[in-house]
């Protein structure tokens, strides 16, 4: 198949390696991250794949997709892009929609003390985070989990089950409506990464956790950087 990809960090770069393996005609839209989580454009250097660091638009697409996939892709895809793919494109968010949309999702479940997230795979409208549902887990959050390790655990899984979405898309699955609206998450860090005065200990706690996730900031308090809650009583 010819299949544009829309990606970015680790989750983006798993997903590239899947289809190169399977030997898809790849071009792959990517964004540029000051962080250096998992550059795609390196992936795509290995495997000789065309990329693009420019904002995918209709004026630049590489030929008409038969499939577009979105993964951690920060931009929004314009519905004149997703008319052009043959089978429905599809985006991954690391929640359970329609709760946590948005670009934030794993860090605020750990902040509100979240028993469970997940992962959703969903066709893409015109409306962030909000299309049919084709495939959902639910996964546990632990009390020793940090931003990071529950974003690996959550998008590991949930790439182990990539090729099963796409069976079911050039199936003609439609998915299912999300039930409710859901609330919006945006982008960069929870409080602009700063431990408010008045939280109780338990909620600065999950605070500290949910914004350890290298090589970006901790969670800062008074001007330090804080990567446990010892380190507020020093």
């Amino acid at each position: 198949m010819k299949i544009i990809l829309c990606g970015y960090n680790w989750s983006g770069c798993e997903a590239l390696r899947y289809l190169v393996q399977r030997k898809h005609n790849i071009f792959v839209f990517t964004h540029k991250s000051k962080y250096f989580e998992s550059n795609m454009a390196e992936y795509c250097k290995r495997y000789k794949i065309q990329y693009s660091f420019n904002k995918i638009s209709l004026s630049n697409l590489p030929f008409k997709p038969d499939l577009i996939i979105s993964i951690s892709y920060k931009f929004k895809i314009p519905n004149n892009v997703l008319e052009t793919s043959k089978y429905k494109p599809f985006n991954l968010h690391p929640s359970l929609l329609p709760k946590y949309k948005g670009c934030s999702s794993i860090p605020w479940v750990i902040i509100n003390n979240e028993e469970h997230t997940g992962y959703t795979y969903h066709y893409m409208n015109s409306e962030y985070d909000s299309g049919n549902i084709i495939l959902q887990k639910k996964i546990k959050i632990h009390k020793f989990d940090i931003q990071s390790t529950l974003y690996y655990r959550v998008m590991f899984d949930s790439l182990t089950r990539l090729s099963e979405v796409i069976k079911l898309v050039k199936k003609g699955y439609m998915g299912k409506k999300q039930k409710g609206k859901g609330k919006y998450f945006s982008r960069g860090a929870p409080f602009e990464g700063k431990i408010k005065k008045g939280w109780s200990k338990e909620k600065k706690n999950r605070f500290i956790r949910s914004m350890i996730f290298p090589p970006r900031p901790l969670a800062k308090y008074k001007n330090r950087f804080i990567k446990n809650i010892q380190d507020l009583i020093k």
